[in-house]
């Protein structure tokens, strides 16, 4: 089985994180427009807040290329749980079904994760 850096996947999840937490904050017209309406605005910038700061400690440690257990941990228990926020509530109705795109990415990461060779 090839492995890869999980450096690597750190970037990558930190990347996505950085880039999707930040969308929530400075733009939430176009935010909603590709992820659907929203009663709650604060608790949208709350959200992005803390993936934003999510994605800021893994590009920090996949830059430096020091991926620690703690950082690892990060990484697959943030995709986790926004995946199965994701499923459970697109299943439900109360979000849009756009969030099942980002299950599969959180579970695509956990994966990642999950393959990647820690040193």
């Amino acid at each position: 089985m090839n492995r890869f850096p999980a450096f690597g996947v750190a970037l990558v999840q930190g990347g996505f994180y950085a880039v999707t937490g930040v969308w929530a904050l400075v733009d939430l017209d176009s935010f909603m427009t590709v992820t659907g309406p929203k009663t709650d605005l604060w608790l949208v910038k709350t959200v992005g807040a803390l993936v934003m700061v999510i994605g800021g400690v893994l590009l920090t440690a996949g830059w430096r290329r020091r991926v620690t257990r703690d950082v690892l941990l990060l990484g697959i228990g943030a995709a986790l749980s926004l995946a199965t926020i994701d499923v459970v509530y697109a299943s439900a109705g109360r979000i849009s079904k756009i969030y099942l795109l980002d299950a599969a990415a959180e579970v695509g990461l956990a994966i990642a994760w999950a393959l990647a060779k820690h040193r």
